[in-house]
């Protein structure tokens, strides 16, 4: 019995000193606070980078950089999960790492795609020492509004049928909100403006929105303002119109000049102004609140209206304004733009355009440096008092000027004066393909973030593309691709970057999510706008929703997504928000 007692013992012992299973599913580390910290170091700062695994469940973990191995000691064990942590000191470069993990005679490795047999050089953790994104940025609830068709808050300052013609069409003043844009609808005007979003302030506490995105609000022709006319100014159809006149144009008249009504609202320094001042109060409002603001920034390009160029003649010869480049070789702006034909003033039209498009004459920044200098100083003083705005999204930002290496001393530079006026302003960028070059820690923030967030997710519950072009039955529902999609494009983006991506389902640029769901492809070219509305599937749209309130990054809703249908409310909490949020955000 004794003997019996005693063997029982020892197989009880045996039991109890057996290690698991190698688990490998255990494994995990990433760039948060809880397995990095601090997450945004110094160089020369100590960093302490941890690894989880299984209570008891390999021999031994190392970090690994280039050829320092370094051994790594458990330091806490809880809930079933030992912690393992080593300390590194911060170089003056790029740190890169990897983790190897024993586990009796078996070796594997851990990178950001996760555990692998085979070491990928590729896929290391990196840290980028003294890369700082603003704080209040990452996980953000940010709402983006197109302005013009937000609300109509003062029908003052709207924009008149005939005030104006641009792309060879008057201007037109929509009168039904309700009415569908028409396909060229850059000329028709619904009347938004900033007072119709001031109106709506509590209504964005009580969503929980966070940061207003607007697109652009510079004084412009068009309805989308991509195409600016003066970067000094808010445009007084979205401010205030204090000084007015009649003057319209005849029903046959495409002359511009002859548009005094809108040369008056445009060019009139008291109109400008007061509509200058009027921002400023909605950022004051918008602060005391404790919300945040960014702007569109169109530096790539501006519009043939503009006061640099003046194709349309609006400037010539108004007090306070030079000749533009258009109307005069002599004029100061001549350089900021690239001239084919030097023999054609006055009234040269052989300047380069954006895609060649000359509505949207392409900046020549190579050929300028007072135009270099004057849009550093344009980002800086819409960052700084009395407009205190929060940061920039920069559009197209890599094609701005003709080469990369330009391109990348130009960022660089656009952030030493953005962050010197205010340290704490957010550039974010818009980008297509892997932004990993512009995400060093000098030139952006962020991204808006197409690839590793709007089309993984559309494609994987629409099975469309983000403009409603083309439907891939091979991705729709297709975890595998979505994960590795994801996977692939979050690890360019970097962690400090990651976090404060502007995670969009719909956008200006693109068709709705909701208008996904229904498959239907080619809906512009030849379906007609109707149906965009027709087949819709909002329990597609909830599941959109929720992993983008989930999903590592800035949430960023497009106006109106919010209420989906008159049976689908949806409230974006700052609760649920940060409760989704906060495994990813520190």
């Amino acid at each position: 019995m004794k003997q019996e007692n005693e063997d029982i013992a020892r197989k009880m012992q045996y039991i109890l000193n057996m290690r698991p299973v190698f688990n490998k599913e255990a494994l995990f580390s990433d760039g948060t606070r809880y397995y990095r910290n601090p997450t945004e170091p110094k160089s020369g700062e100590k960093v302490i980078i941890s690894f989880r695994t299984q209570k008891n469940n390999v021999d031994a973990v190392y970090l690994v950089s280039g050829d320092q191995k370094y051994k790594m000691k458990v330091y806490k064990t809880t809930k079933g999960f030992d912690y393992y942590g080593t300390k590194i000191v911060m170089p003056e470069e790029i740190f890169r790492y990897h983790f190897e993990i024993q586990y009796g005679w078996a070796t594997c490795y851990y990178t950001e795609q996760g555990v692998c047999s085979e070491l990928q050089e590729w896929a290391q953790f990196e840290i980028y020492p003294n890369y700082h994104t603003p704080d209040w940025a990452k996980g953000a609830v940010m709402y983006q509004i197109f302005v013009d068709r937000f609300r109509n808050g003062d029908p003052s300052n709207d924009v008149e049928s005939d005030e104006y013609a641009y792309i060879g069409e008057h201007s037109e003043k929509v009168t039904d909100w309700s009415k569908t844009p028409a396909v060229m609808g850059v000329r028709e005007f619904y009347g938004g403006d900033l007072q119709g979003i001031i109106d709506k302030l509590d209504y964005f506490e009580e969503l929980g929105v966070e940061v207003l995105y607007l697109n652009p609000i510079f004084v412009s022709p068009s309805n989308h303002k991509y195409d600016c006319q003066d970067y000094d100014y808010v445009d007084p159809h979205y401010g205030k119109i204090v000084e007015d006149c009649d003057g319209l144009l005849a029903p046959e008249d495409r002359d511009n000049t002859h548009a005094t009504k809108y040369i008056r609202r445009v060019t009139d320094k008291r109109n400008l102004e007061a509509s200058n001042q009027m921002f400023a109060q909605l950022v004051e409002e918008l602060h005391k609140r404790g919300m945040k603001i960014i702007l569109d920034g169109v530096f790539n390009h501006c519009g043939s209206f503009n006061k640099w160029m003046d194709r349309e003649r609006i400037y010539e010869g108004q007090e306070g304004y030079a000749p533009g480049a258009y109307i005069s070789a002599d004029s100061p702006y001549r350089y900021f733009f690239d001239f084919h034909d030097q023999n054609r003033w006055p009234y040269n039209p052989t300047y380069d355009g954006w895609w060649t498009h000359d509505t949207l004459p392409k900046l020549n920044y190579e050929g300028s440096g007072e135009l270099y200098d004057y849009v550093l100083k344009v980002a800086q003083k819409w960052v700084s008092a009395p407009y205190n705005v929060d940061g920039w999204r920069l559009d197209v930002a890599a094609d701005l000027g003709h080469s990369n290496e330009f391109n990348h001393q130009f960022w660089k530079d656009f952030r030493k004066a953005v962050k010197e006026a205010n340290p704490e302003a957010l550039i974010l960028a818009e980008h297509y393909g892997s932004p990993e070059g512009w995400l060093q820690g000098d030139e952006w923030d962020s991204v808006m973030n197409y690839d590793a967030f709007m089309e993984p997710v559309t494609w994987f519950l629409t099975g469309m593309e983000k403009h409603s072009d083309e439907y891939r039955e091979d991705l729709y529902g297709n975890s595998d691709a979505f994960i590795g999609a994801m996977k692939t494009h979050m690890r360019s983006l970097h962690m400090s970057s990651l976090h404060t991506a502007m995670n969009e389902l719909s956008n200006h640029d693109h068709s709705r999510f909701l208008t996904r769901t229904n498959h239907r492809v080619g809906r512009i070219s030849y379906a007609g706008a109707q149906a965009a509305s027709e087949n819709i599937n909002t329990a597609i749209m909830r599941e959109a929703i929720a992993i983008q309130m989930t999903w590592p990054g800035a949430p960023t809703l497009y106006y109106g997504d919010e209420q989906v249908s008159a049976d689908l409310q949806i409230r974006i909490t700052g609760e649920l928000t940060r409760g989704g949020m906060k495994i990813w955000n520190f």
